[in-house]
């Protein structure tokens, strides 16, 4: 994520970004159009502060924007944003937008207040509150209400989604889930049957007066299956909602959500469409991700929305509504093809119109380590769909 809002910037300004890590990890190492800062200590509050401070300060007369790559990250940026105001601007909203917007329990909530469409949910602190065994149906999902939060306990078997065949085995996964200290809230929700390609994903950005700029619809063809990135789209093909009447209904729900929660900058909205055809809304990820990209890639630069609404205060008339076709991916295309036989011929008709991006494949980087990681990676994508992906695993089942 944090590579593929380094190229959005690097496209639209030539810029080098900063990219503040607690670890060197292939994509932004030695890449030409990152300047990797390794700090262990990123982590804390203080540290971070100095940090940014001090980067800032080597080009003083510059302006400076600082995101994030990961939920708990835009926590901590908000939570120093005062101290390092005078220097760099951090575009997200309110802590307590971003903690609404993060939190699955109140989406939810609000969802069902505004009859918008999202599974059957039941909320409950592990440990403390009582489950409604009768209510739950089989099998069931089960999952933190923050991201954050999860990223502060560890348990036997952590995933980022949790699927339960019994109440034995939800009730099982609740104690341990308690005993690993999980004090926040838990998701018990329905399963929506459906292949990877039944997802799919709204990109929007909102002004910081909360004038919503841009949105766009994917349709995910591909997600990873390992069980620490489950549900991370590694494949989609956005929409043109121009001539697609169901995406613009969805989008316009997603913008009724983000106004109630007072969002503002980009938001990433996931959903899978149901039996029935109805795509349910699931979450809400209130910062740029990997797949977000995909915006960039058919031709709507994130940076350049960053820097018009944040730094230059650029006035909008009207939203733009995403309506150009094209694959974002960060696997190998054949594996896509191979995974998502259905959308073959989509792929062909992409492909001859050069409508394909992966993020981590750009022409402006030069040295060969980067690349040796690039092509590592991508040998590794496949034997993580080998071993993870349900296809494959039915394969192995009627092999054997």
């Amino acid at each position: 994520g944090a590579y593929a809002t380094a190229r959005a910037f690097h496209e639209a300004y030539g810029v080098r970004s900063v990219v503040i890590a607690g670890v060197a990890t292939g994509p932004v190492q030695y890449s030409n159009i990152v300047d990797l800062r390794v700090h262990a200590d990123m982590s804390e509050r203080s540290a971070l502060v100095g940090i940014v401070r001090t980067i800032a300060a080597e080009q003083p007369g510059a302006a400076h924007l600082v995101l994030a790559s990961a939920d708990w990250l835009v926590e901590e940026l908000i939570a120093i944003r005062d101290q390092v105001a005078d220097v760099v601007t951090i575009p997200y909203a309110d802590r307590s937008v971003i903690e609404n917007a993060s939190d699955k329990a109140i989406v939810m909530k609000v969802c069902r207040e505004l009859g918008i469409p999202h599974p059957a949910t039941q909320v409950v602190i592990p440990g403390v509150d009582a489950v409604d065994l009768a209510q739950v149906t089989y099998p069931a999902i089960v999952k933190p209400a923050s991201t954050s939060a999860a990223h502060a306990v560890s348990y036997p078997g952590q995933a980022k989604v949790h699927t339960v065949n019994s109440a034995d085995e939800l009730t099982a996964l609740l104690a341990v889930m308690a005993s690993a200290h999980m004090r926040g809230e838990v998701l018990i929700q329905e399963m929506i049957p459906g292949n990877d390609d039944s997802m799919a994903a709204v990109n929007v950005f909102i002004g910081p007066q909360g004038d919503v700029r841009f949105a766009q619809m994917g349709r995910v063809l591909l997600e990873e299956h390992t069980p620490s990135a489950l549900g991370n789209s590694v494949a989609q093909i956005t929409v043109d909602a121009s001539a697609d009447a169901g995406a613009r209904a969805v989008i316009d729900d997603v913008l009724r959500l983000l106004r109630e929660l007072t969002m503002t900058g980009f938001a990433n909205i996931d959903l899978k469409r149901d039996e029935a055809g109805v795509y349910r809304l699931f979450e809400i990820n209130p910062r740029v991700g990997r797949s977000g990209y995909a915006v960039t890639a058919s031709g709507y630069n994130v940076a350049e929305m960053y820097v018009q609404a944040f730094l230059e205060e650029q006035v909008v008339s009207a939203p733009v509504i995403g309506t150009r076709e094209h694959l974002f991916t960060v696997v190998p295309v054949p594996l896509v093809a191979k995974y998502a036989p259905a959308a073959r011929q989509r792929l062909s008709r992409l492909r001859r119109s050069k409508a394909i991006t992966n993020p981590l494949l750009y022409r402006h980087e030069r040295n060969p380590r980067r690349w040796l990681y690039i092509a590592s990676a991508m040998v590794n994508y496949v034997r993580k769909f080998r071993a993870h992906h349900p296809l494959s695993k039915e394969s192995q089942r009627r092999v054997g």
